[in-house]
């Protein structure tokens, strides 16, 4: 089973809770039996989040049992440097209450998904639109500002045209 990340279940904490998530366990007597569970893997990413450094917030919790913790690393660098760092992290869990007897690391390259970015038109009220306009023909006409002429001209077309 694939956890949360550190950094998502320390943010998680900070919010509202999930009701649909936890609604759905409990509305089943099956389902309902690994709340504790659940539970128990969110505090131990909540306490690993608090332990570590920001930088190891890709990493997530694979596995805890008999005191064997399994963390995934996205890659083998971020795996190197949270080696480093796993005596500190081991010892904040055990002073947080875990037995912890050893920490194991693996590395499980997921593919990355590029942010979907949405671009919106900047709506431009009336006044300013005639001021690019006015902008545009005020400046002289040269070699260094005809680029910016023509780019406010342009602006002002695309603003005055039905729909633009």
């Amino acid at each position: 089973m694939r956890s949360h990340t550190f950094y998502q279940a320390s943010r998680a904490r900070s919010g509202p809770a999930l009701p649909g998530a936890t609604d759905f366990l409990r509305s089943n007597a099956t389902m309902a039996s690994l709340m504790p569970a659940v539970n128990r893997m969110m505090a131990l990413q909540k306490d690993c989040a608090g332990a570590l450094p920001a930088m190891f917030h890709n990493c997530d919790i694979l596995q805890f049992e008999d005191g064997q913790l399994v963390l995934a690393t996205p890659t083998s660098a971020v795996a190197a440097k949270l080696k480093q760092q796993l005596p500190k992290l081991q010892a904040e869990l055990e002073k947080r209450g875990w037995q912890v007897r050893g920490i194991k690391l693996k590395v499980q390259v997921t593919k990355s998904i590029a942010p979907v970015v949405h671009t919106r038109q900047l709506l431009l009220p009336s006044m300013a639109v005639s001021a690019f306009d006015e902008l545009s023909n005020s400046l002289p006409e040269s070699k260094q500002n005809n680029g910016l002429i023509a780019a406010l001209r342009a602006m002002v077309q695309r603003r005055r045209e039905p729909g633009g």
